[in-house]
């Protein structure tokens, strides 16, 4: 079945059935349909998780960050998926961290959201992102919970369940709800964040932490959240959702408005004027971030 340049329409029953592929109308679309079964999969595996709860393995990583049997079981699902179809391919796990070597690296984070799931906050995703020569050119964001199937393509657009994505149209920060994520692994830096998050809070409409950052991004380039900042990250948590916020027509920097969000860790995010005047609030906040 060939899929239009305009998107599809199916059904509930054909999504839940791991059948929906997206359409992009350009030459990833072989690799995102891999990455829309690989995610799928491991979706599956995380909602039967977490109807085990209290029985599940969990050790801690570090203060605040933990990892699941959930966690590993779902990369590796995503792991041998995608070798089933590139065995060449290699590999930037959260959980088993980089393998394999070439052009094309799949950036994986199984389970964003971990502490979420252990508590049963119905907020979670695996984030999957493919970059080729460097560049992120496929993310998929999945909500296993909702079945809700954030897609992008470099060059090819972003969409939701087939429907194009487009970032909300707000104008000012002063109307504007915002995302952002607490520093939890970088506890040094609280104070800072804190600046920032009573600037941002005095000039928005509203500021929320669900915490899972991939989703966070998704929703961002869904005009569900009309920006996003947040200090920290780690590649997989963003990758996906950073390029879904590009093809929607946002703007991603970190927090000096520079392109190493990727290597610093730093990100923010959203239409592009509420980004720039997001950015602005955080430097004045923290002149120095």
């Amino acid at each position: 079945m060939r899929l239009g340049r305009r998107g599809v329409l199916v059904s509930y029953r054909a999504r839940a059935a791991g059948t929906f592929l997206p359409s992009t109308g350009d030459d990833m679309q072989p690799m995102l349909n891999i990455a829309v079964r690989a995610a799928r999969r491991a979706g599956d595996l995380i909602v039967r998780g977490q109807q085990r709860g209290h029985e599940l393995d969990v050790q801690v990583k570090q203060r605040n960050e933990f990892v699941t049997e959930i966690d590993k079981a779902a990369e590796q699902e995503i792991i041998s998926c995608i070798r089933g179809f590139h065995p060449d391919h290699a590999f930037l796990g959260e959980e088993s961290g980089a393998s394999g070597s070439g052009d094309f690296v799949w950036v994986i984070d199984p389970l964003d959201g971990t502490t979420n799931f252990l508590h049963g906050f119905p907020q979670f995703a695996v984030s999957l992102a493919l970059k080729v020569k460097g560049r992120t050119e496929v993310g998929v964001v999945y909500d296993p919970l909702r079945q809700e199937l954030f897609t992008a393509t470099r060059g090819g657009g972003a969409q939701l369940d087939g429907k194009r994505l487009r970032v909300s149209d707000r104008r000012e920060l002063e109307e504007s709800l915002i995302g952002t994520g607490f520093p939890y692994r970088e506890h040094a830096r609280l104070d800072a964040y804190l600046q920032m998050f009573r600037a941002v809070t005095l000039r928005t409409r509203g500021i929320r932490r669900p915490g899972a950052a991939a989703l966070d991004l998704a929703y961002v380039a869904a005009a569900r959240l009309d920006g996003f900042w947040e200090l920290g990250l780690k590649e997989w948590d963003m990758a996906a959702g950073c390029l879904m916020i590009s093809e929607a027509g946002g703007m991603v920097t970190d927090l000096h408005g520079g392109a190493r969000f990727a290597e610093i860790g730093d990100v923010c995010a959203g239409n592009p004027r509420v980004h720039a005047a997001l950015l602005r609030e955080i430097q004045k906040a923290v002149p120095r971030v």
